[in-house]
């Protein structure tokens, strides 16, 4: 049960954050397809494809840098292996460019158009220990939760969840964002990155369930800290993090 709770959370989490791939829906001529829009790119230009949509039907990419008030760039689509595809231009380390694509005389998103960041690419070696780590820590936080309400012997449970958050969040956690994006931290007091904060502040509660360890009414600080944790990390991964700030050419912490 834990882990079906913590697979639910963490692909919740995948799904609403900000780097998740944008399905847009295109229609010409009474035909549909889906596509996915990337709102993530490493240092290169990265390739918009609209797979599924036929040769004969006319597409456009429009881009600007994000955000600013420049004019919109427009590029036509290019057939390359049977596929539309159109290049949006790498930017520095932090960059963002907002878009959207024309297809057969109309604008997807109709809304409002997407947003990509782009990043320096992180070697497996961290970024994956950083993921497994923190996935371990949801998992073993909602398993301590369950002998809390259970009435079971929770506490080398608890032990072990902070030493999980503590390692993928404070060790790897920072090497992820300085091969990223240049920074070791930008959660509080640098920065506003969502992503630092909430494990600062999920790691705070961990510790005040660790320190009161011996208290008679532990359980529901405990119960508390991982209620929490859930909470926080629902809310949407790397959202108000590292960007790049074209006015003063330098990278800003989102402060």
């Amino acid at each position: 049960m834990a882990v079906v709770i913590t697979l639910v959370l963490s692909i919740y989490q995948r799904m609403t954050g900000p780097t998740y791939p944008q399905k847009v829906t295109v229609e010409w001529n009474g035909d549909s397809v889906k596509v996915k829009l990337p709102r993530s790119g490493v240092q290169h230009d990265e390739m918009v494809a609209l797979k599924g949509v036929p040769s004969d039907v006319k597409a456009q990419i429009h881009y600007r840098r994000y955000p600013t008030h420049d004019e919109y760039t427009t590029k036509e689509f290019g057939r390359n292996d049977g596929v539309w595809q159109a290049a949006l231009p790498v930017q520095p380390v932090g960059g963002k460019l907002q878009y959207y694509i024309t297809v057969d005389g109309k604008d997807y998103p109709a809304d409002e158009p997407v947003v990509i960041r782009f990043r320096n690419d992180v070697p497996a070696g961290i970024l994956i220990p950083h993921i497994l780590l923190m996935f371990a820590a949801m998992l073993f936080a909602v398993y301590t939760f369950m002998l809390v309400i259970t009435r079971r012997e929770y506490s080398k449970w608890l032990k072990i969840t902070v030493a999980t958050l503590f390692v993928g969040g404070f060790i790897f956690g920072p090497l992820v964002q300085h091969a990223a994006f240049g920074p070791w931290w930008t959660g509080f007091p640098y920065g506003t990155d969502l992503t630092d904060n909430k494990t600062l502040l999920s790691f705070l509660f961990f510790l005040a369930a660790l320190v009161t360890l011996k208290w008679k009414h532990n359980r529901w600080v405990v119960a508390l800290a991982v209620l929490f944790m859930i909470a926080i990390f629902s809310i949407p991964h790397s959202a108000y993090g590292s960007e790049y700030d074209y006015n003063n050419q330098e990278l800003s912490t989102g402060r």
